[in-house]
């Protein structure tokens, strides 16, 4: 998935759209940490406000919490879609 740049979906919504696939597929395992602000600032050439609120969307949508100091991690069990 790329960014679309001139789409009318906000850039952080569409990073968020591409980190919850990763997770979804088994890129970025339970438990483990998600790329940093600082790398999805680098991957994806964009702001720090968009990468972070990227992550923010994530959290909202319990797939990753974040750990003060150290991260954000995808939660144990992601919730179920579908359902």
């Amino acid at each position: 998935m790329t960014l679309d740049l001139d789409g009318p979906e906000p850039l952080y919504e569409q990073i968020a759209q591409i980190l919850a696939a990763r997770i979804a597929d088994g890129t970025y395992p339970p438990r483990r940490r998600i790329p940093s602000e600082a790398d999805i600032v680098a991957e994806f050439s964009v702001s720090r406000p968009a990468a972070r609120a990227a992550v923010q969307l994530l959290v909202e949508r319990g797939l990753v919490h974040t750990v003060r100091g150290k991260g954000s991690y995808v939660v144990d069990e992601p919730p179920r879609t579908g359902l």
